[in-house]
């Protein structure tokens, strides 16, 4: 039965996880009727064990709530300036965490199913939708997840391209580029070869010698891997091996695989040959990020970090995200989507949450939240424009659109890989916008790092909540 009384048609929502149930609340907000589609229970999935809107299928945590600090601590305060439906039911629903954001996952899903039940402008539909939605719906939002049944995961391979649509990850692990030491490592693209775009210069490299390779084999070796979950039946491709596969194919296959040292040189001793040669390459466009050439891996996070750190030139790296090998169904959202998340080979269909290519519950529900408002703007006639880039939100949007670098040693190979917000993402700072020690002293230790944190914090907040409300933010400069 439907519940909507608007003149206006339906914006269609597929998808009833945290992306979608935030994309629908979003747009009837705004005053316009929604269809929620949701094929659970018509239809289940190897994860979900309810039949209930924004289920956690994995942690029940929404991590670190320090707006002050952390990125995802950023994202969940502008969420909540943004009037967010699954920020408000994590709230209602917190148990006790540390400083992280942690709910009681079935009283959390069960607010978010009455939330949507109970709004007027919001009809559910339980139903399996098997094909692209039909031209007639109008503007949609596909919010799907890592488990698109199979019909609707086809119909889209086959609108955007078969490479369009990744259905397994493998991901190495990135970097944050102010947490490599530059005086064990140097810049240099393997023979010095200059491809497009490029200058000759484009890897960071790391050296090691005999010592330092056996000794990192030997930890690969014996590293705690994680297992494939069995919904997942995950295969291993050749091209796309974990390093500690290919070290325990032999010792020296990583030597003569993506280790190889061959046409480097070490312009710290140009004298001294490497025996062994970790590359990394620029994996944004601010240069803020750098990934692990080749090192896709399943070594559990503890033992993955502790490795990784046995590099020369690593011992202090920080990571944006650490590397695996799963099943994701994402888009090469680069290339096919447009700034507000919307196809460009058909406009008025939008896609959002985990299958855009973001990771975590929030920054799926915070792209569900900015697809919703797109929507209804159409809908509506009005402009809206995307959330500045300096904000978490645009941070993260800008990563999904467009922030990434393609591989121009590889063609045809994605680069683009899914994403958690992270402050590798934002954009470099100002001059002068990190407050200095009270009475201009020196930073010690970490806290130049920690006073940059809070300084991208405050401009987040600052600039998102102007493009919230342009005329507050004005009136208040005035």
């Amino acid at each position: 039965m439907t519940k909507t009384s608007s003149s206006r048609s339906p914006i269609h929502v597929i998808g009833g996880g945290l992306a979608g149930s935030e994309a629908a609340w979003q747009i009837a907000r705004r005053g316009l009727p929604v269809i929620l589609h949701e094929m659970r229970p018509v239809r289940g999935t190897e994860a979900h064990k309810t039949d209930s809107l924004a289920e956690l299928v994995c942690s029940n945590s929404f991590r670190s709530d320090d707006a002050e600090n952390n990125a995802v601590g950023v994202i969940h305060a502008e969420m909540r300036l943004a009037g967010s439906l699954i920020m408000a039911c994590a709230d209602r629903n917190q148990v006790p965490a540390g400083g992280a954001l942690a709910v009681d996952r079935e009283g959390f899903a069960q607010a978010v199913t009455d939330a949507i039940e109970a709004e007027p402008l919001i009809t559910i539909a339980r139903e399996e939708v098997t094909g692209l939605p039909p031209a007639d719906w109008g503007q949609t939002i596909i919010a799907t997840g890592p488990l698109t049944a199979p019909g609707l995961a086809e119909a889209i391979s086959a609108e955007t391209g078969q490479d369009a649509l990744a259905f397994f990850d493998a991901i190495a692990p990135i970097i944050h580029t102010d947490s490599i030491d530059m005086s064990v490592c140097w810049f240099q693209s393997r023979y010095d070869k200059v491809g497009p775009g490029g200058t000759g210069k484009d890897y960071i490299n790391c050296p090691m010698d005999k010592d330092q390779y056996d000794a990192f084999i030997d930890a690969l070796i014996a590293g705690d891997t994680t297992g494939f979950k069995e919904w997942e039946g995950t295969p291993y491709f050749d091209g796309c091996l974990p390093i500690e596969i290919m070290a325990e194919r032999g010792r020296e296959t990583l030597r003569y695989g993506p280790m190889k040292p061959m046409g480097l040189t070490n312009a710290h001793q140009p004298d001294v040959k490497a025996y062994a040669v970790v590359q990394l390459r620029q994996d944004n466009a601010l240069g803020t990020l750098y990934n692990m050439v080749g090192f896709q891996t399943k070594l559990k996070y503890g033992a993955q970090g502790d490795i990784i750190r046995m590099i020369p030139g690593l011992q202090n790296a920080e990571f944006a995200r650490l590397g695996g090998l799963h099943r994701n169904t994402y888009l090469n959202s680069p290339l096919l989507l447009d700034g507000k998340l919307q196809l460009k080979s058909r406009p008025g269909l939008r896609f959002a949450g985990q299958i855009t290519g973001c990771e975590g519950y929030v920054e799926s529900a915070a792209m569900g939240l900015l697809a919703g408002r797109f929507a209804a703007a159409e809908v509506l006639g009005e402009e809206l424009a995307p959330p500045p880039v300096t904000s978490a939100f645009g941070a993260l949007l800008n990563h999904i659109t467009g922030g990434h670098i393609l591989s121009d040693d590889e063609p045809g190979k994605r680069s683009f890989q899914p994403m958690n917000v992270n402050f590798g993402l934002f954009p470099p700072l100002d001059p002068g916008a990190i407050v200095k020690p009270e009475g201009g002293g020196r930073f010690r230790g970490k806290d130049k790092a920690k006073a940059k944190k809070q300084a991208m914090a405050r401009r987040a907040l600052a600039d998102f909540g102007e493009w919230l409300d342009p005329a507050a933010a004005q009136d208040a400069a005035e």
